[in-house]
């Protein structure tokens, strides 16, 4: 009895060790196959963008840091334009203001866009300082404007220009924007 009781414990510790070493070569298998798939795939690397500190979205608020950069960003794509990018330049505009004033929005572009249709007329905007009030939710950009009919630079001036938000939920849309003119007696 004690013969037949040992060879059953040999033939289970047998069997035991016949699955190990079948679950490990099939382990072994699948790494090699997934790596073989890994390998052929497009690689994707996901690039943080250059900033000087953490950037957070809150339903608190805009932080100061994140009205800067989109500030920045938008006054770049709204006062340089050229003949050449009217369209783009208008639609993308639209793209980023709040659905309640699209309309006014799109109304002051069409303007713009009529006057420099067919002409030579581009404009380029050089960001010297920049002021911006998260709780107000107003940005302002001072800097230098100049007007190029052709190749020619026709005027080159000082301007500021203010931009509006709203802050809904997580997302910041323009509700507008325009050149800041002073009033007499006021130093700009």
């Amino acid at each position: 009895m004690e013969l037949g009781y040992s060879h059953a414990q040999g033939q289970r510790v047998l069997r035991q060790r016949n699955l190990l070493a079948l679950a490990t070569l099939l382990l072994g298998a699948l790494v090699i196959i997934l790596f073989l798939i890994a390998s052929a795939r497009d690689r994707e690397i996901v690039l943080q963008p250059v900033l000087r500190s953490n950037l957070t979205v809150s339903s608190a608020g805009v932080s100061k840091d994140y009205l800067e950069m989109i500030t920045r960003d938008v006054a770049v794509l709204t006062l340089n334009r050229s003949p050449r990018n009217l369209e783009y330049w208008m639609n993308e505009v639209l793209e980023i203001t709040h659905a309640g004033s699209q309309g006014a929005v799109k109304g002051e572009l069409l303007k713009i866009l009529d006057e420099q249709r067919g002409s030579s007329i581009s404009q380029t905007f050089t960001i010297q300082s920049m002021k911006v009030d998260p709780k107000a939710l107003v940005s302002e950009v001072a800097g230098e404007l100049q007007t190029i009919v052709g190749n020619r630079v026709i005027s080159v001036e000082n301007r500021r220009f203010r931009y509006t938000w709203d802050y809904t939920g997580l997302s910041l849309k323009l509700v507008g924007f325009g050149m800041v003119t002073d009033k007499p007696g006021e130093k700009s």
